[in-house]
């Protein structure tokens, strides 16, 4: 049988990256690397056509043998950046009373973007109590028209409830000739304002995005690939192109999400934190029982309702060039020698290094500061954190950042003599500062997301992950690990980047058919997206403070790509795995607690320091394997049952409640895990029995009575 493909594309500030990766082992089958077409006629989309042709060549591969193709963009961000957006009309819309509340919510005057650019909006307003007006629809679109506006928001009061009179209207406007959408294809949420401004934002990138996506689809019907494009979403998800022809917002930091989507599929990071390490910035996000932190993005300075990964960037890199200030060391970045046009000094040719001299320099004219660098003939170059890491041995032989021990010890030589210091003072000086700046992004997601420390492991990826990670996990005393092929991880990202889409809704007292509505809601938009049905997974959230039900979906596009990679270990193998990760360096006890022929369950029990080590407190972790040796799922504290399927409704319900807290903030459900056949399935954050219930017996329906499903059951913490 010939060998089948997945593609990853990912387009960044320099170069566009393309691979192929096996379907069945992840192996990489090709890579092919080109400059970033930004002054092309087509703009960034005629790299990746050029990319794709080119790796499709040279890989000897069949268009029908890509069984997936995906690219993470940034077009959706530099046309905000930029300022390269279209005005928009913004129909308001409501009933009676609800009217006065409505013009002001729906009348959000224009949208300031970066660098003084904004989007421009001109309002009208309709009263919607006897329905929508086709005429009265009509007048209004070509009064936009006539303004020279061709992009349209129609919102109204409660559309989320009753949707019709603004999928009227936006029908309605489209058959006019004005590009329309609706608030209620943004967000299923309340908050008309919020709702309102989202889908304003997503309309003024809706005609470069149109066409970003025809010619993108051209491209790929062009190799005659049959698999649709995917793109990648803010979220860490895919979806289908058609889909970015309508929300084209949820592509926004997309870029930051293929390199998460790498970290979780392809070095299967369970919990920990991940940093993707380019030149000029850091990316910096939280990993927690194999899931991706998210919250809402802001834009601009505006809160919106676009679900993004929770990422902090932080502007310091493997080139990250050094401030002086009075012949001194004064701080590190944020300027990188990239931007500076130069190259690292640690990577001249040796012979170029010792006829070199200190000469500083300032990377743009308007600089107030000076940068440290040398000078060797003609040529200038930067002195950079990877010059630092190098002559420190923080970079190993055969990293991608990795330059000869010669090399460092010529350069620093050459720096102490410019300096007046020793070059291993310079060089930690460097380092120092530059993990001083990423630490404390890094002890942020530690304390809001609660990552234990002790088994939390940082993950470097991206060209410079070895120039900046290993540092920062020394000074915090953490482990690290730099990711396979870290250079294209968000390349690899992208191939392996899972289908994701999510459904919120404001739903007060959630019911056990409004959960069940929402589930089937979210599994459906997923399959939308391009996901097979026996793939799809559905987490519920309910946020009870504020009213919020979210449901999310992921899925695969085919079978084989959900399964793990490499073979398949002894129960003794794993338990060494729990150990050695898990265990704290000598746990008191490991032992085995289910396994079926998917998933291994273990008991980890250790002895952890607290009170600044003066007590000793003993901790069970219950941690989930996969065959492939892959931490799954890691639980504190926790109790654990197996539980037959003819039984669970009682015993599940007797379980819940004998675990929750009952306090002055009333009840509390613990953290509920089910281990069905090879899925674990997520009901943390639920509310009451009768919704933990209710989903456990969905996921169980079909099964025989006398099947074991083994239940991970964690108190929450008193607050």
């Amino acid at each position: 049988m010939d060998r089948t493909v997945r593609i990853g594309i990912d387009v960044g500030g320099t170069f566009t990256d393309a691979i192929a990766l096996d379907n069945t082992t992840y192996e990489i089958v090709g890579i092919k690397k080109l400059h970033t077409t930004h002054q092309a006629k087509e703009g960034v989309i005629r790299g990746v056509i050029d990319v794709l042709h080119t790796l499709l060549e040279e890989i000897h591969v069949s268009p029908d043998n890509v069984v997936f193709i995906a690219h993470g963009t940034t077009q959706a961000t530099n046309a905000l950046l930029e300022g390269d957006v279209a005005n928009i009309a913004i129909l308001g819309m409501a009933k009676g009373l609800e009217g006065l509340k409505a013009r002001r919510d729906t009348q959000i005057g224009n949208i300031p973007l970066a660098e003084g650019k904004k989007i421009e909006t001109q309002y009208m307003f309709l009263n919607s109590t006897n329905g929508v007006d086709e005429k009265q629809v009509t007048d209004v679109a070509r009064e936009f028209l006539k303004n020279k506006l061709n992009v349209a928001v129609c919102a109204e009061a409660f559309s989320v409830d009753d949707p019709s009179n603004e999928k009227k209207a936006v029908e309605i406007m489209n058959q006019v000739g004005m590009i329309a959408t609706a608030t209620n294809e943004i967000s299923k949420l309340y908050g008309l304002r919020a709702r309102t401004r989202t889908a304003v934002i997503n309309a003024s990138i809706l005609p470069k995005m149109m066409l970003t996506a025809d010619m993108t689809a051209q491209a790929v019907r062009n190799t005659n690939i049959s698999a649709p494009m995917m793109i990648m979403r803010s979220d860490g998800g895919v979806m289908q192109i058609d889909e970015v022809r309508s929300r084209p917002l949820l592509t926004v930091l997309s870029g930051p999400a293929a390199g998460v989507a790498g970290a979780l599929m392809y070095e299967k990071i369970s919990d920990g934190i991940f940093l993707e390490v380019g030149g000029t910035s850091t990316d910096i996000s939280a990993i927690q029982n194999g899931k991706v932190m998210t919250k809402y993005a802001k834009i601009g300075g505006h809160s919106t309702y676009i679900t993004s990964l929770d990422i902090n960037t932080v502007g310091i890199a493997g080139g990250s060039v050094i401030r002086i200030k009075d012949n001194k060391i004064a701080d590190v970045g944020p300027r990188s020698a990239h931007i500076a046009g130069l190259d690292y000094a640690i990577f001249a040719d040796l012979e170029i290094l010792r006829a070199a001299k200190v000469e500083n320099f300032r990377p743009v004219h308007l600089d107030t500061y000076e940068y440290l660098g040398i000078r060797s003939g003609d040529k200038r170059y930067a002195v950079t954190t990877t010059c630092a890491a190098n002559y420190l041995g923080l970079i190993p032989p055969g990293d991608y950042a990795y330059a000869s021990e010669e090399n460092g010890k010529v350069l620093f030589e050459i720096l102490a003599g410019g300096l007046g210091s020793r070059p291993e003072a310079i060089a930690w000086e460097i380092m120092d500062i530059a993990a001083g700046k990423v630490i404390p992004a890094v002890e942020e997601f530690i304390r809001d997301y609660h990552l234990n420390r002790s088994y939390l492991i940082l993950t470097g990826g991206g060209g410079g992950a070895s120039a900046i990670v290993p540092a920062v996990a020394k000074k915090i005393g953490l482990k690290y690990k730099i990711a396979k092929n870290a250079p294209v991880i968000s390349t690899i990202g992208a191939a392996l980047a899972m289908v994701r889409d999510s459904v919120e809704r404001t739903i007060v007292n959630p019911t056990q058919d409004d959960i069940m509505k929402l589930r089937a809601e979210a599994e459906y938009a997923v399959m939308k997206a391009g996901a097979s049905k026996e793939s799809v997974q559905v987490t519920i959230e309910i946020d009870a403070a504020k009213s919020i039900v979210k449901a999310i979906a992921v899925g695969t596009t085919d079978l084989s790509a959900n399964t793990s990679v490499g073979k398949q270990l002894s129960c003794d193998q794993l338990q060494d795995i729990a150990e050695k990760n898990l265990g704290g360096g000598n746990p008191e006890s490991v032992s085995l607690l289910f396994e079926n022929d998917l998933l291994t369950v273990f008991l980890i029990e250790r002895k952890v320091k607290k009170f600044f080590g003066i007590l000793n407190l003993k901790q069970k972790l219950v941690c989930v394997l996969d065959r492939h040796g892959v931490i799954k799922l890691t639980s504190e504290n926790s109790v654990t049952r197996l539980i037959s399927v003819g039984k669970m409704r009682a015993d599940l319900s007797t379980e819940v409640e004998s675990n929750a807290i009952y306090d002055e903030s009333g009840e509390n459900m613990p953290d509920v895990y089910l281990i069905v056949g090879g899925k674990i399935v997520d009901f943390s954050g639920l509310e009451t029995i009768e919704q933990i219930v209710s989903l456990s017996m969905l996921e169980i329906e079909g099964l025989e009575n006398d099947y074991k499903v083994y239940a991970i059951i964690k108190r929450r913490s008193r607050i």
